[in-house]
């Protein structure tokens, strides 16, 4: 399989499965672990939203690091720069391998969390998470982000608009919908992570997305992880279905 950008991803389903990054959109500790034993391994990277950190407290990433697996911790942290930063630094001290932050927080609050995560890494001996910054929610559609947004750009031109701001305030990528990802590596390079929710596979229902692509289609486009949740969560068997993920992708 070769992207757009002239690089050749690997073919075996090993390599494949570390760029999914399952959703544990679920309520309760329980359901989160049971899952991540089904699908671990071959699928090694989890993330945590809103819907299960409220519900179960930090206490969920102690327990998912007991599995070995990578932590994805999507709480799209926008506040002031200095409540963005302090709480980035309690990020960190719970070992978490990446979080995000809504890049409309504005360049000093990016910056401020960048500083922030790395001096507390340094002082614990530890290696800093990725940072990616959010874009614009795969909900949203060109006409809410003029009309509900207020937002004068189109939706591409905001996505690299964002982007770039994201790099050149030191971020490690953004989270961005598959559609764009091309995109975003033409204007912005491939040394910058690009991670995409909004990824369906043929078989898969597309719910409150608007933005979306198949898993195929958005790893060709330059994506480096792709968050599914749905899909697979709420399938019967959530390993058979990963495994049709990882079939799908390799065609």
């Amino acid at each position: 399989m070769t992207s757009l950008f002239g690089k050749r991803e690997p073919l075996d389903k090993g390599s494949l499965a570390e760029k999914i990054i399952v959703a544990l959109d679920v309520d309760n500790e329980e359901d989160a672990y049971e899952l991540v034993r089904h699908l671990s391994p071959p699928i090694n990277y989890f993330k945590v939203g809103l819907k299960l950190f409220v519900s179960c407290g930090p206490r969920i990433l102690t327990g998912l690091k007991k599995f070995g697996v990578r932590i994805f911790l999507d709480l799209k942290f926008h506040d002031i720069p200095n409540t963005v930063a302090s709480t980035a630094e309690a990020v960190v001290r719970h070992g978490v391998d990446m979080f995000n932050i809504h890049l409309s927080g504005g360049r000093d609050m990016i910056v401020r969390t960048v500083e922030a995560v790395e001096n507390v890494s340094h002082k614990l001996g530890v290696s800093p998470p990725l940072i990616v910054g959010v874009t614009v929610l795969t909900s949203f559609s060109e006409k809410m982000l003029r009309e509900e947004a207020g937002v004068e750009r189109n939706l591409e031109q905001h996505v690299i608009h964002l982007a770039q701001m994201a790099r050149e305030s030191g971020l490690n990528g953004i989270v961005a919908s598959p559609r764009e990802a091309s995109m975003i590596r033409q204007n912005i390079g491939n040394d910058f992570v690009v991670v995409t929710p909004g990824v369906r596979p043929l078989w898969a229902v597309s719910g409150d997305q608007q933005r979306i692509l198949t898993p195929r289609r958005a790893i060709e486009d330059g994506a480096d992880y792709l968050v599914i949740g749905r899909p697979i969560i709420e399938h019967p068997s959530p390993r058979e279905a990963a495994e049709k993920i990882l079939d799908e992708i390799i065609g």
